[in-house]
């Protein structure tokens, strides 16, 4: 049988719910920001070394980037509320323990369980949006409000981070997080209502979990751990083989299986299929950029953590003006591909723009530009990407679609900022070893990372341009997706 939709009666309980599910996604967003800002400071209270203090930031991210699918279909089996609220209970309880922490190994088991909570809250929110409201325009302006939540929350992030860092200490950039949950998990069970799910009988595949969770850690792991071991290590290519063998595995399965965790129907609509790959691509150069651009604002610059949130608050500020009601009014109006097309082309411009900003920059006139092309950019095309990525998902499937299109964002984030970690680290040490100042050799890695991060973007618009269809022609695809539905239920 298939799930009951999450939809509450009334238009307000829905809106409600929404600002909930918001509020939750916000939490997970800002936990993987906040921290970045904290680290020299956790680093000194509890002794960690350079390698050891990337396990705080590790932990978190290889339980939550391999979970994000599997919870997302554990949301479709025994309801997505379930595993919203779970996720939520298993997140908030972690953070207490990272504010409480007095050692490193109490910290990074407490990142891990953190990780565990984030993917099984995060994973279920665009499925639960998505059968909450159907109709297509409200659809379309509560993605735009959850993707500024998602896009503005990193921005957000690092100016929380520098005033809790620097107004009390480190432990209550996770304490805050105690409130903020506990009043989500009360609410949330107040307004959004149950979903029964399709049952374990429908899709419980033991073995494809295992493999596809394995498969995801690793991959997550290896791509985190090349900027300390190097992409062309033994290690690297070893435990990336390794990962791309389970993966294989896993697909191979999902092709043979009565009950498929990951029904490879799916693919077969191209705009759920390109916009995972779009999504990949873009958050690999965003995330990169904002990570290394903290970097060249403190490096370089001089800036405090305070002064690095205020850099990029106009990037959650032109997201935000966007996503709340404009963007749902283009992509309805014009379609999402396009609006995609213009996002993307805007976030091109923002990082080519920052590639070239120099040595002595002036912020309104070499940083502000870029900040607001990216906040306009990300604003058009977050929720457009999200829009198209759930195009294809019905009632019984939603929570596994949603948990795709944010595994393919842990994904592109993590390689991204391995990926350009890496390229800027090495172009520093070639000038360093050449002779070249320090100052100037790590501007020269920054703007070699941001030009790729740009390239990444250039990879996305042809994406978007060759393999996503108008809403028009891709209305075939719906209707396949509904015929999918309707076949399962009468089975």
């Amino acid at each position: 049988m298939t799930s009951t939709p999450v939809a509450p009666s009334g238009s307000r309980s829905r809106w409600l719910a929404l600002i909930v599910l918001c509020v939750g996604m916000l939490m997970i967003v800002l936990d993987a920001t906040i921290v970045n800002v904290a680290l020299p400071s956790i680093q000194r209270d509890l002794g960690f070394s350079q390698s050891g203090l990337a396990w705080v930031v590790n932990a978190y991210l290889i339980p939550f980037g391999g979970l994000l699918l599997l919870a997302g279909r554990l949301g479709d089996l025994i309801g997505r509320k379930r595993i919203f609220v779970a996720g939520l209970v298993v997140f908030t309880a972690a953070s207490l323990l990272c504010g409480a922490s007095g050692s490193q190994g109490m910290l990074i088991v407490a990142r891990l369980i953190q990780g565990v909570g984030g993917a099984m809250t995060s994973t279920v929110i665009l499925g639960v949006i998505v059968t909450m409201f159907p109709e297509r325009r409200e659809q379309a302006r509560a993605i735009g409000v959850f993707s500024f939540t998602a896009a503005a929350g990193g921005s957000i992030g690092l100016l929380a981070g520098g005033v809790l860092t620097q107004a009390v200490n480190w432990h209550w950039i996770f304490f805050v997080n105690l409130p903020i949950g506990i009043v989500a998990v009360v609410l949330a069970l107040r307004l959004i209502e149950s979903d029964p799910g399709i049952g374990l009988s429908q899709g419980a595949d033991v073995a494809g979990a295992i493999l596809v969770t394995s498969a995801l850690m690793l991959g997550v792991y290896t791509i985190v751990e090349a900027t300390n071991y190097g992409w062309d290590s033994a290690h690297t290519l070893g435990l990336g083989a390794v990962a791309a063998l389970l993966l294989a595995a896993f697909f191979i399965r999902q092709a043979t299986a009565a009950n498929p965790l990951l029904p490879l129907d799916l693919f077969r609509s191209r705009n759920v299929s390109g916009a995972n790959l779009i999504q990949v691509l873009m958050v690999a150069g965003m995330f990169g950029m904002f990570f290394l651009g903290a970097l060249y604002l403190q490096r370089i610059l001089g800036y405090d953590p305070m002064q690095i949130g205020l850099a990029f608050l106009p990037v959650a500020v032109a997201i935000g003006a966007l996503s709340f009601r404009l963007s749902a009014q283009l992509n309805t109006r014009f379609g999402a591909r396009t609006m995609l097309l213009i996002g993307l082309t805007l976030v091109t411009a923002g990082l080519a723009l920052f590639a070239r900003a120099p040595l002595e920059a002036r912020y309104a006139y070499d940083v502000l530009p870029s900040m607001v092309l990216l906040g306009v950019g990300g604003g058009l095309s977050f929720p457009a990407v999200m829009t198209l990525g759930m195009s294809g998902a019905t009632a019984s499937d939603s929570g596994l679609v949603s948990g795709l299109i944010n595994t393919t964002a842990q994904m592109g984030g993590s390689l991204g900022l391995a990926v350009l970690a890496t390229l800027a680290s090495s172009r520093t040490n070639q000038l360093l070893a050449a002779g070249e100042g320090t100052t100037s050799a790590l501007i020269a890695g920054y703007h070699l990372a941001f030009g790729i991060g740009a390239g990444f973007l250039a990879a996305a618009i042809l994406v978007a341009a060759i393999v996503l269809r108008s809403e028009v022609a891709a209305g075939s695809e719906t209707a396949d997706a509904g015929e999918r539905e309707a076949s399962e239920e009468a089975a």
